[in-house]
């Protein structure tokens, strides 16, 4: 379903595209910027790693500081194929490999996405209200606005949300309750790694590593923007409301917010730029961008993969001479 979501929209955004002349602008493109731009993408990972490692410390849990990274590049791979599965592919990578209870490690992980979630508001707060026009035409165009989307919710729509909510906690309670001894430990393991940030030892250089993620991500998309003509005078503060709108579209389940992603950085260069970016030219940007990202992606979790099988084998190895 992910992957027909992503290809239904991508079809109908690019219908029309004459692909002789994207890939002449493709081939065009200033490669040099572009492949700068993949440093921050790969930064923007390794420094994810180096937090999760710090909120694991007061957990009494140490696992490599190469495994914790191959956990996360291994993570967004996967989620290309199914999304949302990467954090429950990290938690199991860190456990088979470095013997990081699950529970405990998926707990910072639930921490983590609270602290991304509150520093993505904040950063698209800031650059909403720079550019509130913009942003609330952005709203009105796709009709993402409260208004817009209440008005096309009907009151079966409502009862059927209100019905999935309750299934899915007494599913929970019923699995608490029947598995309770195991329940109660895996709940024990969650709230402690949920906790862990209380306990971290070091707390401004884990709110400085949550902010660097963020700023390395921005530079990972901004940079891009000089690998096009057309693109290189957008400014930062345009192109980080650009990122922030971006980022809230790949919370749609498809992989790697294909689909979602190009529709919203088309729309807002389109409405940035209208004198200076065609549409054809937005949708180029936004397509050639997003395929080279998602394949650092997916090279990433090859690299991590084949990695934490030769660290595992030669791991075992060195216990079985011992």
């Amino acid at each position: 379903m992910p992957f027909a979501l992503a290809l239904g929209i991508l079809w109908w955004m690019y219908r029309g595209t004459d692909w002789r002349g994207f890939f002449r602008d493709v081939a065009s493109m200033h490669w040099g910027w572009m492949m700068f731009s993949l440093v921050f993408g790969v930064l923007a990972q390794q420094v994810r790693a180096w937090r999760w490692r710090q909120a694991l410390e007061p957990l009494d849990e140490h696992p490599r500081r190469s495994t914790t990274e191959d956990a996360i590049f291994l993570s967004y791979a996967t989620s290309l194929v199914v999304p949302r599965v990467g954090e429950v592919v990290r938690c199991g990578s860190l456990k088979r490999s470095d013997g990081v209870p699950f529970a405990k490690s998926f707990g910072t992980v639930l921490t983590e996405r609270v602290v991304d979630s509150l520093m993505i508001l904040v950063l698209t707060v800031m650059a909403m209200l720079s550019q509130v026009p913009v942003f609330v035409a952005f709203l009105h165009t796709t009709g993402t606005d409260l208004r817009g989307i209440l008005s096309r919710f009907t009151g079966t729509g409502y009862l059927v949300t209100l019905l999935c909510i309750a299934a899915a906690v007494a599913a929970g309670v019923f699995v608490v309750k029947k598995y309770s001894e195991r329940g109660k430990n895996l709940l024990r393991d969650l709230r402690d790694g949920i906790l862990s940030l209380r306990h971290v030892r070091n707390l401004p250089l884990y709110l400085f590593w949550s902010l660097m993620i963020w700023v390395c991500y921005f530079l990972h998309f901004y940079v891009a923007f000089f690998a096009f003509d057309f693109t290189a005078s957008v400014s930062p503060a345009a192109a980080f409301l650009i990122f922030c709108v971006g980022s809230f579209a790949v919370l749609v389940p498809t992989p790697n917010g294909a689909g979602p992603w190009h529709f919203a950085v088309k729309t807002m260069l389109v409405l940035l730029y209208p004198a200076m970016i065609t549409e054809s030219q937005a949708i180029l940007f936004a397509l050639s961008v997003h395929t080279i990202q998602t394949a650092l992606v997916a090279l990433l979790g090859v690299y991590a993969w084949a990695h934490l099988a030769l660290t595992s084998r030669s791991t075992q190895g060195r216990g079985g001479s011992r």
